[in-house]
Formats: C-alpha cells, sequence, structure tokens
C-alpha cells in the first residue's frame, strides 16, 4: 500500500464526488504525469478502479431512485462491449508483434480528455434545458411522458443512433479510460432530451459498469494493470468520494467545473502534441 497513491485517489475522489467527472479524466494524467506510469498501465488500472467504484451508484439508482433505462443500457452495450473486445485484440496483436502501442493510447487519452472539457462546458446547459422539460410537464402527463421518453431526437433511427454512440464510448473508453461517465452523459442528454436528469445519470452510470469492467479485464490480461496500485486507490477514493458528494451542496460547483475544463484542456493539448 502506497500513502502517496491513497492520498492522490482520495483528492480524485474528492472533486468526483463534488463536480460528477468521471474519475479517468482525473487519475489517469494524474498516473501518468505524477506518478509516472506508462499511459496503457494507467489507463488499465483507472478502468478496473471505475468498475469497483461505480457499482455501488448503480444500486443506489436502481433500488431507491428507479433511475436506469435497461433497454438503452442494452442498446448502447450492444455497441460498445463487441468494440471493446476488438479494441483489446487490436492492442494485443501489436504487442505480439513488438509494435508500440503507446503513442496511439496517449493520443487517444488527450483527444477523449479534450471532449470531456468541452462537455463539461455543454453540459450544464443540456442539463437545464431537460430540467425546464420536466418543469413544463403537468403531472397528469407523466405516465404518457415515460413512455415517450425513450423515442428521442432520430425517432425511427434512435435505436441504431444510441448503437453507434456506445460503440463510440467503447473504443474511446477502451483506449483512454475517459468518456464512461462525461461524455456517456451529454451523448445521452443529446439523444434523449425528453428524459429526465436523475434518470441520464442512472442509466449512463449502468452502461459504465460492464464497459469498464470487460476493458479493464482485457487490460489486465494484457497485464497492463497495477494491482497494488489499485488497491491504494481504491482505500483513498471511496472516502473522497462520499465526503465530495456531501460537499457539493455547499461548494460552488458552476465555477469549479469551468476551472477544471480548462484544466483538461490544458492536459489534452498536452497528451496530443506529446
Amino acid at each position: 500500500m502506497n500513502l502517496a497513491y491513497t492520498f492522490s485517489g482520495f483528492l480524485v475522489g474528492l472533486l468526483v464526488g463534488v463536480t460528477g467527472v468521471g474519475g479517468g479524466s482525473l487519475m489517469t494524467p494524474l498516473l501518468v504525469f505524477l506518478f509516472g506510469f506508462k499511459p496503457a498501465v494507467a489507463v488499465g488500472t483507472d478502468l478496473l478502479f471505475a468498475a469497483i467504484t461505480k457499482t455501488g451508484g448503480v444500486w443506489v439508482h436502481h433500488t431507491k431512485h428507479g433511475s436506469v433505462d435497461w433497454k438503452i443500457v442494452a442498446w448502447l452495450a450492444l455497441g460498445s462491449l463487441p468494440c471493446a473486445v476488438a479494441t483489446l485484440l487490436v492492442l494485443k496483436h501489436f504487442m505480439e508483434i513488438g509494435k508500440e502501442t503507446t503513442g496511439a493510447i496517449t493520443f487517444t487519452l488527450g483527444i477523449a480528455l479534450l471532449l470531456t472539457a468541452c462537455s463539461l462546458l455543454v453540459r450544464s446547459v443540456l442539463i437545464h434545458r431537460s430540467a425546464k422539460l420536466d418543469a413544463d410537464d403537468s403531472p397528469d402527463d407523466e405516465d404518457e411522458d415515460d413512455e415517450n421518453e425513450n423515442t428521442g431526437r432520430f425517432q425511427r433511427l434512435q435505436i441504431p443512433a444510441t448503437v453507434f454512440v456506445g460503440a463510440v464510448l467503447g473504443i474511446l473508453v477502451t483506449l483512454s479510460s475517459v468518456g464512461a461517465g462525461a461524455l456517456g452523459t451529454v451523448a445521452l442528454l443529446f439523444l434523449y432530451p425528453k428524459m429526465r436528469t436523475v434518470k441520464i445519470v442512472g442509466t449512463d452510470l449502468a452502461h459504465a459498469i460492464p464497459l469498464t469492467a470487460v476493458a479493464g479485464l482485457g487490460h489486465l490480461s494484457l497485464g497492463n494493470v497495477d494491482l497494488v496500485l489499485l488497491g491504494s486507490l481504491l482505500v483513498g477514493s471511496l472516502p473522497g468520494i462520499w465526503i465530495g458528494s456531501h460537499l457539493s451542496a455547499k461548494l460552488p460547483e458552476r465555477y469549479l467545473r469551468p476551472v477544471l475544463a480548462s484544466i483538461l484542456l490544458l492536459i489534452g493539448f498536452k497528451f496530443v502534441l506529446q
């Protein structure tokens, strides 16, 4: 157990709890730049870390809030899981023939961080619009809205569009460990503008677990997971997330998000230009 890793896990968990930003966009750059881990090891370890930490959140959303749309989770997984496995097989092939994959992982990580930073800036706008739609709906129309919220933006093409988004997330998350949280939420807000925000969050969280688990176990089989690091991060992050969640109502989150987005933009450019 490494106390520096544990403390870093606590700080990342605290930020995740306060801002709702996915841990991968914070943890992976931290492991690469501060502790000098190879990008592949940082990505693989963070994927298993995400799969474990998100499980409790899904349990709450499913049992207490009933805010997981399992049909949409299945459509996303239909695209993401096969693409995650295919991406892992490509990485394995390159490793077997001696081709270096660090450059591809680093570049993808940079792109994912840039997209996450942009998503932080537009997420609040999309959430505000979704909340406004909720407020405009009368209680008498609630049952009808629950039936129609899945029709989404593209109507007949909604299922293919959802599967396609899942496929993109599958590739991006497997290569970078970033995107299952912030990007997934924004994608769902765009695809399903009538869906309640709590349902968007719960559905995205439920989809992130099998995706990060499959990708993380795949990286484990490739030797890209540091189990000591994983344990140290978990010990620190779990209380950090709990404390951050309770502090989120008291801290100026609307000011923290732009600052965090700016930091992620700088880190993303550094990865892309590296």
